[in-house]
C-alpha cells in the first residue's frame, strides 16, 4: 500500500500518524494493499482556490477528496483491486478551528476528515439523509477504533 502524506504547511504534522490512521481505515474496508493514496496539507488560500474551483464555494473547507479509479470497498474474500484510489487534501488551520468549535483537539479533526476523505474516495457520500447516516456512523466507528488500537 503506498501512502503518501505531504505538508505544505507551517503546521507541526506527524506524517506517520496519518499514514497509520490511512492503513488502518483501508484495511477494514479491505482495500488491497496494491493501492495508491495521497494525503496532502495545504494553506487557506490554495485550499479556497481548490474549493472555487471545483465545488464553486467561496472561502477554505476542511477537506476535499479526489478520486482516480473510482474503488470501492471490497469484502475480506474479496478485497478491492490494484489502482490509485486518489488525494485528499486537508486545511489543517480550518480543522483546528473546527476541532476547538468542537471542543477536541486539532491532530483528532485532522484524523477525522481522514477517515472521511478516504470514505468520500471509496464512494460514500452524505447527501441524502440515509447517505448521511451510514457514512457517517461508519467514519465514527473507524475514527473510535483506530484511536483505541493506537491507545492499546
Amino acid at each position: 500500500m503506498s501512502i503518501e502524506v505531504s505538508n505544505e504547511t507551517e503546521e507541526q504534522i506527524d506524517e506517520t500518524e496519518f499514514v497509520e490512521c490511512a492503513r488502518y481505515v483501508l484495511d477494514q474496508m479491505h482495500v488491497s494493499s496494491q493501492v495508491e493514496l495521497s494525503i496532502m496539507f495545504i494553506d487557506p488560500d490554495p485550499m479556497e482556490e481548490l474549493h472555487i474551483r471545483w465545488l464553486d464555494l467561496p472561502g477554505p473547507t476542511d477537506v476535499m477528496s479526489f478520486p482516480m479509479d473510482e474503488l470501492r470497498p471490497g469484502t475480506q474474500a474479496a478485497p478491492v483491486s490494484e489502482g490509485i484510489l486518489g488525494d485528499l487534501v486537508i486545511c489543517p488551520q480550518v480543522a483546528r478551528q473546527q476541532a476547538l468549535e468542537a471542543g477536541h483537539a486539532a491532530v483528532e479533526e485532522m484524523l477525522l476528515l481522514t477517515v472521511h476523505g478516504i470514505l468520500h474516495l471509496l464512494g460514500y457520500d452524505h447527501a441524502e439523509p440515509e447517505e448521511q447516516k451510514e457514512m457517517f456512523g461508519l467514519q465514527r466507528r473507524l475514527l473510535l477504533e483506530f484511536l483505541a488500537s493506537r491507545n492499546s
